[in-house]
């Protein structure tokens, strides 16, 4: 009987150990994948001052725009928590497509070989945090099904494992339905 006993706490043991080293894992996955996103937000924040000067430079009547972007810009770099980064980014987000909207305004500004690479530099980060926030909101999915499941479920909340919460800093007019006249 006490052989039955030992080897019952054994199982236990080790579907314990295993389940919160899978959880450790996760985690450590999820600090990883925002380490990506974050890499690429100080990429953009690096990039907007640049933005802003070249601009500026053609278009000093676009003064509240810009001083508004160097505002979200700030702002951004100071979010403390997931969701005022996020509410940042999503203004930051909005105010560069203003700007981009603008400068059709400024053909020499569109010629411009800085204003050019900028662009394109921008373009580039934008593309890699869309990468990097479907990795960490992908990550973070693995993570909270691995703690809502049971059994897991209870490792989870015997080791203080919380819902992480995802990012999206998309535009609503990606969401947006195209209107197509014809």
């Amino acid at each position: 009987m006490t052989i039955i006993i030992i080897v019952i706490v054994a199982i236990c043991g080790v579907f314990l150990l295993v389940v919160y080293n899978r959880l450790v894992r996760l985690v450590n996955y999820v600090r990883e994948a925002w380490s990506g996103i974050d890499v690429q937000l100080k990429k953009r924040h690096d990039l907007i001052p640049l933005l802003v000067t070249t601009v500026k430079s053609y278009a000093s009547h676009e003064r509240n725009l810009l001083e508004a972007i160097t505002k979200l810009r700030t702002r951004g770099m100071s979010a403390t928590s997931l969701r005022e980064t996020e509410s940042a980014e999503i203004e930051l987000s909005k105010a560069l497509d203003k700007l981009f909207v603008v400068v059709e305004n400024y053909p020499d500004l569109k010629a411009s070989q800085n204003f050019l690479e900028l662009q394109s530099d921008i373009s580039k980060v934008e593309n890699d945090l869309q990468k990097a926030r479907r990795y960490y909101n992908g990550t973070v999915r693995n993570y909270n099904i691995m703690i809502e499941q049971f059994p897991s479920s209870l490792v989870a909340k015997l080791t203080g494992h919380r819902q992480k919460e995802f990012f999206d800093i998309g535009n609503e007019s990606e969401r947006a339905v195209p209107d197509i006249n014809m």
